[in-house]
């Protein structure tokens, strides 16, 4: 596996290495050049220290942005749905999260844009506290500050069970302190979060939860206006612990009820989960017509942690069609194509790189696209029935012919994007230093054995299921399942009869089923299995996997994308009656084991995650199908747009420009030109 994954990512790097600049988009507006070299980019700013004229730098205030996956207008949080569109535009509108990200360290960190100190303090019992002094010039995009108040009220918000009722699915936070009890009613305050003062906040996780490897990522929190989303309520703290509370004392029926969530988060013309009208990031939402949305530049916006603005004022996102994008990048209609997926396409945009109109810009994926059995479902209850489903799927042949040669199949629960396949397969070096004294034999014998189990880890070990029928025949047969008049496997289980007779559902419009048809469904009927492949809207295949209805389809044709917190608790549930195999417990107790790594402990982190990755390759779950890289192409004069594997396209367009530099972009194209030349 490790020289499989290498292989492909050396081909997507030269292929990328071999791609130059050029596309100019139409807008109205100029910006006045005459800008600190702050407000222009890196780019131009070294043009202009290179001798440009800034007279001469003509610059474009609008950007179109296209992408294939629709939006589904679910702006506000993951509680409603997470299609990466939406992910997207959230980037844009939502920021000063508490913590941040350190790949550099490896780790997480408070945000040092809005945190501006912080303090640990350690219970008897082993509860971790954490106090946080927010910096006072964090703003909403009305101009109103924001305060620790905000933020206890976004605790509180994402874990109400009001938002059930509204047919979302509640945050899980019960690493926080008292979480349980508050839920329950036991207690009416949610002891794990405290407000100290209008700029501090005090947040402790239950020791039952430590260690987390990833500890400080569990204080993530964006903060959203109450008098927004909860006009009529308050945040009190009387010393136990924070709660919602009637602003008005005076009236005694409580005001935040799922009626009033309702009208201000969901009402389709003004709720804030499709409108939010009133934000904390780089832009603003101004349209949304459940195609395309418009934002404008927030002026409040203070930088990320790494002073980056949104200098360009006006963007617009929406649908983009594969079999046009490309036509329309290059006479201007798009400015930015994001997470370019199909082979064709890609193909295509390579193409017309080479007449320096375009660029273009690769990225591992952080995330799979699978086959998820589900839970509830007696046919494929059986670990042996998954196994031999998978023996009947030409994995390999499907990922040719849908992603062609940027993609490459997974035999496991993760993305080639992640930090910890690179660090397993070689690409990333593993976080060993060398001993500061070289002749201190013991730390160098230390040292070569901490590399020694690093170059040890793989995942070459995994079962690479392909096409054998009489495998799957075998499995079946092991399992009990015989065959009927009709050729189909049946078995009797509590008293009926249940047939190997499947329904699978794939997203609408998506041409992955063509392959399934020729790659999947005949060896299927070879070995006794039926399969229909049922067409579905986004919004039902998100709510079979979230229920796993007894009713519902076998098998869910899904894409996963994985943060950089890696928890797979959530997926594989400590009791579950409907869990298909008791392995699933096992998968359970793996990722437990795997998060209660101490931070900072990074080889046995990763050991951990690779024990995981072998259970979940044995238990199939889900058939892991295939990742890929993520292509952006983009207009020329797009200037200093940087995203990679964990960002969005709202984060890597921070610090990016619209700007023609004719000079500047000679020399860089001629220089470009040469060693390609000599390559």
């Amino acid at each position: 596996m490790r020289k499989r994954l290498i292989a492909f990512l050396l081909v997507i790097m030269m292929l990328a290495g071999m791609c130059t600049a050029f596309a100019e988009e139409e807008t109205e507006a100029k910006i006045d050049p005459r800008y600190a070299p702050s407000a222009v980019g890196e780019t131009v700013s070294a043009a202009i220290a290179a001798g440009v004229d800034p007279a001469e730098i003509v610059f474009r205030d609008r950007l179109t942005v296209g992408n294939v996956t629709a939006m589904r207008g679910d702006f506000f949080t993951d509680v409603f749905g997470n299609s990466t569109s939406d992910i997207d535009v959230r980037t844009l509108l939502h920021a000063y999260d508490l913590v941040r990200w350190n790949g550099a360290e490896g780790g997480y960190e408070t945000d040092p844009s809005v945190v501006s100190g912080i303090a640990v303090t350690e219970t008897e019992a082993g509860d971790r506290s954490f106090i946080l002094v927010l910096y006072d010039d964090l703003k909403y995009s009305d101009g109103e500050p924001i305060t620790a108040w905000d933020y206890a009220f976004s605790f509180l918000l994402r874990i109400a069970p009001e938002l059930k009722e509204l047919g979302g699915t509640p945050q899980e936070a019960p690493w926080l302190l008292g979480y349980d009890a508050y839920l329950s009613g036991e207690v009416p305050y949610l002891e794990g979060v405290h407000v100290l003062s209008d700029n501090t906040l005090r947040l402790t996780l239950d020791h039952e939860f430590l260690p987390f490897f990833f500890e400080m990522g569990l204080l993530s929190c964006k903060p959203y206006p109450i008098r927004v989303i909860a006009p009529g309520v308050a945040v009190r703290d009387d010393g136990e612990g924070v709660y919602l509370a009637n602003a008005d004392p005076t009236v005694r029926q409580p005001v935040f009820t799922a009626d009033l969530l309702r009208q201000t988060i969901l009402d389709p013309a003004a709720g804030y989960n499709s409108h939010p009208s009133v934000v904390t990031g780089p832009y603003i939402l101004t349209a949304w017509d459940g195609v395309k949305a418009e934002f404008e530049r927030n002026p409040y916006y203070k930088g990320n942690a790494d002073g980056k603005h949104a200098l360009i004022s006006h963007l617009t996102y929406t649908l983009a069609d594969n079999s046009t994008m490309i036509d329309a990048l290059s006479n201007g209609s798009f400015g930015l194509l994001n997470k370019v997926m199909r082979d064709d396409v890609i193909r295509r945009g390579m193409a017309q790189i080479g007449s320096g109109d375009l660029r273009m810009s690769n990225y591992p994926r952080s995330g799979l696209s699978m086959l998820r059995f589900s839970k509830g479902k007696e046919a494929v209850s059986s670990q042996k029935v998954r196994q031999a489903i998978a023996w009947c799927l030409d994995r390999d042949a499907v990922v040719e012919e849908y992603t062609g040669s940027f993609g490459q199949r997974v035999d496991g629960y993760y993305g080639v994007g992640q930090w910890m396949v690179g660090l397993v397969n070689g690409t990333t070096e593993p976080p060993v230093d060398p001993p500061e004294d070289a002749n201190d034999a013991e730390a160098q014998a230390a040292y070569e054995a901490e590399l020694e189990a690093w170059e040890a880890l793989a995942l070459d070990d995994l079962t690479a299921y392909a096409v054998d029928v009489e495998k799957a025949q075998q499995l079946l047969e092991e399992d009990g399942w015989t065959l009927n008049n009709e050729g189909l496997r049946q078995k009797e289980m509590d008293g009926k009869t249940v047939t190997l007779s499947l329904t699978m559902l794939y997203p609408d419009g998506n041409t992955i089923a063509e392959a399934f048809e020729k790659h999947f469904v005949p060896y299927l009927a070879q070995a006794g299995i039926a399969l229909e492949l049922r067409p579905a809207p986004l919004s039902e295949i998100a709510r079979q996997v979230q229920e796993d209805a007894p009713d519902g389809a076998d098998m869910v044709f899904r894409a996963v994308n994985f943060g950089i917190l890696f928890d797979p608790t959530s997926e594989f549930t400590e009791e579950d009656e409907a869990a298909p195999a008791a392995a699933e417990n096992d998968l359970y107790d793996l990722s437990v084991n795997m998060r209660s790594t101490e931070p900072g402990e990074v080889l046995e982190y990763v050991q951990k995650w690779v024990a995981f990755e072998k259970q979940f390759n044995e238990d199939l779950p889900s058939i892991p199908l295939y990742s890929n890289v993520y292509f952006d192409f983009y207009t020329s004069l797009l200037q200093d747009y940087a995203v990679t594997a964990n960002d969005t396209w709202g984060e890597g367009i921070l610090g990016a420009v619209l700007a023609e530099i004719p000079e500047y972009q000679a020399a860089e194209a001629e220089a470009e030109e040469d060693l390609v030349f000599e390559g």
